[in-house]
């Protein structure tokens, strides 16, 4: 991806899980210098709300999410409409062969949103405006 265009200079990747998200803030610089870092945190409310903080003190703009069932709904809930949100399907953004770990996941989801390479997946309205909940 080196020489690609970058869309969006501060983005972040989030992989989500039961019991924890891996989020990669990722800012690419207009001398295109890269500032990544990569935090952890749990799923409970008080953690949400500090990734949220996290998120804001950082200026991101864009996040990815990867996740699986339903995990990644008060993720969404929270972020949205704060910052540009996409849920992508695990599927469409598999790394070529090598070790998979959570924070592997969550800083290609960084760099592929960077470079707007990622497709959001369909969340259909719900009935009261909370994204299907």
């Amino acid at each position: 991806m080196d020489g690609m265009e970058v869309l969006h200079g501060h983005v972040a990747g989030i992989d989500v899980h039961r019991k924890s998200l891996s989020v990669c803030v990722r800012h690419v610089g207009a001398d295109r210098r890269i500032r990544q870092e990569v935090r952890t945190f749990g799923t409970m409310t008080r953690d949400l709300l500090a990734l949220r903080d996290w998120l804001e003190a950082e200026g991101v703009t864009h996040v990815a999410m990867e996740a699986t069932g339903v995990l990644w709904k008060p993720v969404h809930n929270l972020l949205e409409g704060r910052v540009e949100v996409l849920l992508v399907n695990a599927r469409h953004v598999k790394q070529v062969e090598g070790h998979k770990t959570d924070v592997n996941d969550c800083q290609w989801l960084a760099r592929l949103l960077s470079c707007g390479l990622l497709r959001a997946s369909y969340i259909p309205p719900s009935r009261n405006g909370n994204c299907g909940i």
